[in-house]
């Protein structure tokens, strides 16, 4: 029987809004009357049968590679679905790191796949071990998924540990999937995309988390030629076409995509600086400090750990704040919080953190 649903989309649309919402994954929403655009020169149609070529021209450039590589998707969740869709047959082996994103596991579960895991250690920072991979994969594996940075924990995954992962699918005859929806959120010496370190990456990504304007939906995948034609034929079943003013906004927004990313910038490096300090204070929750991304992954200590969701619940009605119960990530002692929608929000939220743990 198929799982139909996603349990973390539903409670993200109903249950997560608060006054103080730090259960948020990306950034602040991009004004729209910030945007240098002409509008008198949008259009409701235009010719994007299978893309619009100028964006995907944009996109290409973005990375470093052929348009033929890209295929424009409705935000970086439908580009996971595709991809998968287009790689595994139900029944076939992938292998998904643990926590993982709930919806990655939702598409691998509706596609039939037979999902096996391979751990992320908390007292490793979350990194990825390659031997750990390598333990858990086999003849059978089809596709490897791992996101980087890493939700929920915003772990980075250095370019050599993505080679050894390249070099452990080719062995199987598998590919690489990597979400890298959170990636341009390291504001310093930011990687490029893994994608260019081999044949076997398939990547996913968009411009909803880290840039502000998620509304255009602007997602897109990496692949093959080969494998790329094949994913859009495939999304003739889902979406046929992508909505033209949303594409034509988007490429505006590559055009001046640097405005976007700095503004952001500043607010997460400032609420960064007060969670480092917030954590430094509390003894009741800890976290394993990362320098980059928009999101931490906070665990309530060992003697709260079991009622995590209770202590949320309480958060939420009695300090009108909300955080993502680490449920979502198949780790009930722990919750998620987003960092890069309004320092003095997050300011607050923090402190009624505190005071539900007083």
């Amino acid at each position: 029987m198929r799982h139909k649903q996603s349990d973390y989309m539903h409670w993200s649309k109903t249950r997560s809004r608060a006054r103080f919402n730090l259960a948020t994954s990306g950034v602040a929403p991009f004004p729209l009357r910030d945007l240098p655009v002409n509008f008198e020169e949008l259009e409701i149609n235009g010719d994007n049968s299978y893309g619009y070529a100028q964006l995907q021209q944009a996109i290409a450039t973005h990375h470093g590679v052929d348009p033929d590589c890209v295929v424009e998707s409705a935000g970086t969740s439908m580009a996971n679905h595709l991809a998968m869709a287009a790689i595994i047959e139900p029944g076939d082996e992938v292998l998904i790191e643990h926590p993982a994103y709930g919806p990655i596991l939702d598409i691998a579960h509706y596609l039939e796949a037979n999902v096996k895991r391979f751990r992320r250690a908390e007292e490793n920072g979350w990194a990825i071990d390659p031997a750990e991979v390598r333990r858990c994969v086999s003849p059978k594996t089809r596709l490897i998924v791992i996101t980087n940075l890493h939700n929920p924990t915003s772990a980075l995954t250095s370019e050599s540990v993505l080679s050894e992962i390249a070099d452990i699918a080719r062995s199987v005859g598998a590919l690489v999937l990597v979400d890298e929806v959170y990636l341009d959120a390291v504001y310093a010496d930011t990687p490029g995309t893994s994608f260019h370190l081999g044949p076997e990456f398939v990547v996913t990504s968009s411009l909803t988390k880290v840039y502000g304007v998620s509304g255009l939906r602007c997602g897109w995948i990496l692949a093959q030629p080969d494998l790329a034609w094949k994913m859009r034929r495939l999304n003739d079943l889902y979406s046929a076409t992508p909505v033209f003013p949303g594409e034509l906004l988007s490429v505006a927004v590559f055009q001046h995509i640097n405005l976007f990313r700095e503004r952001a910038r500043r607010i997460v490096e400032a609420d960064r600086k007060l969670l480092r300090d917030f954590l430094k204070q509390q003894w009741a929750v800890s976290a394993v400090e990362t320098k980059w991304g928009t999101t931490s992954f906070v665990r309530l200590s060992h003697s709260r750990g079991s009622n995590t969701d209770a202590f949320l619940e309480r958060l939420l009605s009695e300090f009108d704040t909300s955080a993502v119960p680490g449920r979502f990530f198949e780790m009930p002692d722990h919750f998620r919080i987003g960092m890069g929608v309004n320092t003095e929000m997050f300011a607050e939220g923090l402190n009624r953190i505190t005071r539900a743990l007083a």
